[in-house]
């Protein structure tokens, strides 16, 4: 199930700070990810609001093999929130809407309407249900809906839990906030977006999404799976303020730098985004780094990927959007802002291994663990291993080594022993010894 979050956030440290930009090392490192089919997306970094590095690497189209350039355009998923909290305190400041006001003046159908606050949607502490996380969601996804059929959808999931009593992601808050957005200051949404952001900062290639169009240079999204997979289109009537905004690095950095230096809303209003509870603030995130905190936000929908962040104390901005990564694209960040900040880091080495489909099948399997949720299964098909977790898509191992396997993008390796029925797997620091049944 695709959300319009990306759980997994920028884990290093940042130890100093220097001058020094090492372009011609981030060039080898990116032109090692294009070479070996590992990412496809953009990059920018900008300090003192002057561009410091961009680069884009793959396709925005591969069946037309259209180069993706620093101007093509993406879908960024969450990060379309941030915009929308924006939004939300443009309208606070013409009176038109206040933190405290409640739900009930807009949507009194919708479960604790009463006790529900524009706050609490900002801070995805409403208790709301999120009605991208059911399997319903996915039978609907790719087709368009009135405000009235998504309002029917978050009526009829309800609530999770009391207003205010803790902090849970909700893509329904957002639903909501663009359409009381809509209703208090009378205009669209993408009129909004317009008016108070993208035309006053310049922002050329950032609005409102529709139907890819790649002769525009919106690039399509995909899915490394045995070569590129093209992957199915989000309406973007169904995430609207929470998830359907269509830029790029190059404009989002401009936005980064704009919303943390004052030009877009007051400062008061951005210290009251920053005020982090329980991991979220209002429509923002933060990423802390040794000694130092950026704030900002990530994005996931369909089969891209976003992240921007901005680091205060340096007035430094990073933003990616992905398109297609067949990595975990945290390494990826770790890449750039470690040359931003002139520490080390390593160029990977993509390691490969010959299988035969005989070898492959002596790994196929049911494997469970008793300090492990779920189950995976383990099977081999025209020479490829695929592993599922219960519940979870499949995905595509990797042979590395004799009997190892990875799965890159989620920093998965998995070590065989076929004649003692065991696996040995291996995420983020844990390790989980499976048995085949």
């Amino acid at each position: 199930m695709k959300n319009w979050i990306v759980s997994s956030l920028l884990l290093f440290t940042i130890l100093g700070w220097s001058q020094d930009f090492d372009k011609a090392k981030l060039d080898q490192y990116f032109d090692l990810l294009e070479e070996n089919d590992k990412f496809m997306g953009s990059i920018a970094v900008s300090r003192d609001g002057e561009m410091l590095y961009t680069r884009s690497l793959g396709y925005c189209d591969l069946s037309t093999e259209a180069v993706a350039s620093s101007d093509s355009r993406y879908r960024i998923g969450s990060i379309s929130k941030t915009f929308t909290t924006v939004l939300v305190f443009k309208a606070i400041d013409a009176k038109k809407l206040a933190l405290e006001q409640t739900l009930d003046d807009f949507f009194p159908e919708v479960a604790n309407a009463e006790a529900i606050t524009i706050k609490q949607l900002l801070g995805n502490r409403s208790g709301i249900h999120n009605i991208t996380n059911d399997s319903l969601y996915l039978t609907y996804m790719t087709q368009p809906k009135s405000q009235e059929e998504m309002l029917e959808l978050i009526v009829d999931a309800g609530s999770d839990f009391e207003p205010d009593s803790k902090f849970q992601y909700s893509n329904s808050n957002f639903v909501l906030l663009t359409y009381i957005l809509e209703k208090s200051m009378g205009k669209s949404y993408a009129e909004l977006l317009r008016k108070h952001i993208t035309e006053p900062l310049g922002l050329l290639d950032t609005y409102v999404g529709g139907k890819i169009g790649t002769k525009d240079n919106e690039c399509k999204s995909y899915v490394f799976n045995v070569g590129w997979q093209e992957q199915p289109e989000t309406d973007m009537s169904i995430p609207v303020g929470a998830g359907a905004v269509v830029s790029n690095p190059t404009d989002i950095v401009k936005f980064s730098d704009a919303l943390f230096g004052g030009d877009l809303v007051k400062m008061e209003y951005v210290e009251q985004m920053k005020n982090i509870q329980e991991g979220y603030g209002l429509g923002l995130f933060s990423f802390p780094f040794d000694k130092r905190t950026s704030y900002g936000h990530t994005g996931g929908i369909d089969g891209f990927s976003s992240i921007f962040g901005h680091f205060e104390d340096d007035d430094v901005s990073f933003a990616m959007t992905s398109n297609g990564a067949n990595m975990n694209t945290n390494d990826i960040a770790i890449a750039v802002l470690s040359t931003v900040y002139n520490e080390s880091f390593e160029i990977p080495e993509f390691k490969s291994y010959d299988v035969t489909q005989e070898q492959l099948e002596e790994y196929v399997g049911t494997y469970t663990a008793s300090d492990f949720p779920l189950d995976i299964e383990i099977t081999a098909e025209d020479g490829v291993l695929k592993g599922q977790a219960t519940g979870q898509p499949a995905f595509v191992l990797d042979a590395v080594d004799e009997d190892e396997f990875e799965f890159d993008r989620a920093g998965i390796t998995m070590k065989f022993n076929p004649a003692k029925n065991t696996m040995l797997f291996k995420q983020a620091g844990t390790t989980v010894n499976f048995t085949r049944e």
